[in-house]
């Protein structure tokens, strides 16, 4: 459907027209000499100031096309596409992922290869993203401090792209704040519909930073009626080779499995220990099985801007009016 943003405009289209209409040549006195020969002579070109006239009506008719465009341009005309429903059903989902110093550590095995354990989140969490096709995903990223790297969207796609560009130390490398974390989770959430509210937590250790103590943010989000689900990342075996042969190690000592049960519990969620890859995924198969929620219908009109046409239009007959007007100058003019 055709629609002006400035339908106003159009008042100015008949200003020219008006202009001329009213206008009154001014008066002149000039000494004329009679020749009655001379025109008889004249009158045999009768044929050059017939075509003169329609050169001249041309003229006007081009600059009047000129105005017209350029006034229809002013306008701003737009083009409203049919209404586009957006999903009803979903879910709004805030995905809290640990880019700390230690999700670099390598203990995690994907195809057969040693890998970090931010890198299997990727993957497996990149895969879940796209799975979600109605839900409103959002992504905060937390290491010394918490920062809201994608609010809540539709838009699953970009969502994955930011997830797969964060890097370690994004948020500062030698802490973990959980608790910020689930704070600025619930500020987010605040304003979406009531029990309705789910943030996704995946960490490798402890909350040893920020000013929100995990249990604080559970309490908040208990209040705020949001459920969280946590999930502890990281092998609890892994075999090094060193000066005095083989060494067997728990890289996943820091983690505070407490910690996240309890923030689990206290909100209505559930925690989930995640050793490997394949562990990690069916956690977030399992998550995918969320109830979906009802939301209100929403829907957009896409517009496309149309403007530039009569805009192009109006400038090449500014040109072809130009160049008309330029040859007959030099022919001996004709007034408009």
């Amino acid at each position: 459907m055709l629609n002006l943003l400035w339908p106003w405009a159009l008042v100015l289209a008949p200003l020219p027209f008006l202009y001329r209409h009213w206008r009154t040549s001014a008066a002149t006195r000039v000494r004329a000499l009679r020749a009655p020969l001379l025109a008889h002579a004249a009158s045999g070109h009768q044929g050059s100031r017939t075509g003169g006239q329609w050169l001249s009506r041309l003229l006007l008719l081009l600059l009047s096309l000129s105005w017209l465009a350029t006034v229809a341009a002013l306008a701003r005309p737009v083009w409203v596409g049919e209404p586009v429903a957006l999903p009803t059903n979903g879910r709004d989902i805030l995905l809290a992922v640990d880019i700390s110093g230690s999700m670099g550590r390598d203990d995690m095995v994907q195809n057969g290869q040693q890998v970090d354990r931010l890198t299997t989140v990727k993957s497996v969490v990149g895969d879940f993203v796209i799975e979600r096709e109605g839900d409103r995903l959002g992504l905060i990223l937390f290491g010394e401090k918490a920062y809201l790297q994608t609010p809540l969207t539709f838009d699953r796609q970009s969502m994955q792209t930011l997830l797969n560009e964060a890097q370690i130390g994004f948020a500062g490398k030698d802490g973990t704040a959980i608790g910020d974390a689930i704070g600025l989770s619930v500020k987010r959430l605040q304003d979406r519909p009531e029990n309705h509210r789910v943030v996704i937590l995946l960490t490798d250790g402890a909350s040893n930073a920020g000013e929100l103590e995990p249990a604080q943010g559970a309490d908040l989000a208990r209040r705020a009626g949001v459920k969280i689900y946590t999930v502890g990342i990281g092998a609890e075996v892994q075999e090094t080779w060193g000066l005095f042969g083989k060494r067997v190690t728990n890289p996943s000592a820091d983690l505070d499995e407490a910690s996240l049960i309890a923030i689990a519990e206290q909100t209505g969620g559930k925690f989930f220990r995640a050793r490997d890859p394949e562990e990690l995924s069916a956690i977030y198969t399992e998550l995918n099985r969320l109830e979906p929620i009802e939301q209100d219908a929403e829907t957009i009109r896409p517009v496309a801007s149309l403007y530039h046409w009569p805009l192009g239009l109006a400038f090449v007959l500014s040109l072809v009016l130009g160049s008309l007007k330029l040859g007959l100058a030099n022919r001996g003019g004709i007034n408009v």
